[in-house]
């Protein structure tokens, strides 16, 4: 035979004999065969889910209501897990209906079979190790599967922090590069007055170093869990003060400092600080790609546009234009930012759909969080290592532009007037002469007085 017979309430199940997960797995993929992407896909998930049923084997031992041997496997079957090991095994969509139960039983059935195999068991002999009985004791997917969402996300914000610090600094090192290249500065897509490139490059430093605090400042949230509520967050089926001490086991094997939020009924049924923490990933990722957009307008050219700098030439651009080089960095990141932003309406379309004592919609929620910190990590680092600190200046075009620009008139106004300033802006416009020529024809000022006021490098800073 090349399968084994389970039973659940529900009948029974032929499972493949190499199969660690169990009878309600295999529904499961029968039942749900969505996406065709498995929980595996995401491994912080599966190491998150693995870490809190090691926490409470742990607990039930120490409060003796599990087995010393029984509790002795489980743990050593989650360290195995947790490395990684079975991680073929869970096999279950990701999205799912049941409110992640499916997820739960995964873990809960690959981790009792590993367990029996280390006791000298067959697998599915549940007798002897139960997915439910002991793998699950004191717990229920409604406070296993948010906690574990929070945990890995976590260890997701964590790298995401890390990848955006590489990105500020690679735009704060290209600021400090380009701080002595004059430019123009426009608005509205129109010239407006004097600037350095190096302003425009610290800027968008500044830009990643606001959203790094957001998200550590969202992260925090993360912190708290509901582990120990079971069910609805009544703790049913606990002993008294097993929440505590899962917590603190918990905190042992992550290194996290979770905290057992105050009132569990509540946190059970609320899933705000997802909205929280994707909500600031939609604002990473608006702001990115408004600075996606800046770098392909300021590159485009090379002699129909902007040009003012060149970014690096990843690959060819076309496959009929010969020598034309796309922005496709940029235009990759921008993609990521639309993903982000739609997941964030999946997001706080299912957290909303929340009912009574429970939101059944945290499969979806765990999807596309995880996709979202995940495609951003690894976007932003693409743009940090093959776009941005490859970036050049085209000193030359960024002259030229200044040169012939008429928004060097602004500095005219608190001399001559505004009204006086525009004349002579339109003036130069018109007949093609430089802000400086038709003040001089107008005798407006003296050539001296006209080369301090005009200066642009002076426009790229209050006036002493």
């Amino acid at each position: 035979m090349d399968y084994r017979i389970e039973s659940d309430s529900l009948g029974e199940q032929k499972i493949p004999c190499g199969a660690y997960y169990g009878v309600q797995t295999a529904r499961a993929l029968e039942n749900f065969p969505i996406t065709g992407v498995p929980i595996s896909r995401f491994p912080a998930l599966i190491h998150a889910v693995a870490v809190i049923k090691e926490a409470s084997a742990l607990a039930n031992g120490e409060l003796g209501i599990l087995d010393p041997a029984i509790c002795d496997a489980v743990v050593s079957a989650c360290e195995e897990v947790r490395r990684g090991r079975f991680n073929d095994h869970f096999a279950v969509d990701v999205i799912q209906g049941g409110a992640g139960t499916s997820t739960n039983m995964n873990a809960n059935e690959v981790i009792a079979n590993r367990a029996l195999e280390l006791l000298g068991r067959g697998k599915g002999d549940y007798g002897f190790c139960h997915p439910n009985d002991h793998v699950n004791l004191s717990q229920s997917t409604n406070d296993v599967y948010p906690t574990a969402i929070k945990i890995a996300a976590i260890w997701k914000v964590k790298k995401l922090i890390e990848t955006m610090k590489g990105l500020k600094e690679a735009f704060a090192e290209k600021g400090a590069e380009f701080k002595d290249i004059l430019k123009l500065g426009r608005t509205q897509l129109q010239d407006a007055v004097p600037m350095t490139l190096g302003q425009e490059f610290s800027a968008y430093a500044v830009t990643i170093g606001e959203d790094i605090e957001r998200i550590g400042e969202a992260m925090m949230l993360l912190h708290e869990i509901n582990l120990g509520a079971t069910a609805i967050g009544t703790g049913v089926n606990t002993i008294y003060g097993y929440a505590e001490l899962v917590r603190g086991k918990l905190c042992e094997l992550t290194g996290l400092p979770l905290v057992t939020s105050p009132n569990l009924i509540e946190a059970t049924c609320d899933a705000g600080v997802f909205v929280q923490v994707s909500g600031v990933l939609k604002r990473i990722a608006v702001k990115t790609s408004k600075i996606c957009n800046d770098l392909r307008l300021l590159s485009s050219g090379p002699r129909g546009g902007i040009h003012e700098i060149v970014l690096p030439a990843v690959q060819p651009g076309s496959t009929i234009m010969p020598g034309k080089i796309n922005p496709v960095i940029p235009e990759m990141v921008n993609q990521v930012c639309f993903q982000v932003i739609g997941n964030d309406v999946t997001i706080t379309m299912a957290a909303e759909a929340g009912q009574l004592e429970l939101n059944a919609f945290e499969p979806i929620i765990g999807l596309n969080l995880f996709e979202s910190l995940q495609i951003l990590d690894r976007a932003l680092h693409i743009l940090s290592e093959k776009c941005v600190k490859g970036i050049a200046a085209d000193s030359e075009t960024c002259r030229r532009h200044l040169e012939n620009s008429i928004g060097i008139a602004t500095a005219l106004a608190p001399i001559i007037g505004y009204d006086m300033a525009a004349k002579v802006a339109v003036e130069a416009l018109e007949r093609g002469l430089s802000v400086k020529e038709v003040c001089l024809e107008k005798g407006l000022l003296t050539a001296d007085a006209l080369k301090t006021i005009l200066d642009p490098e002076k426009m790229t800073h209050p006036r002493k």
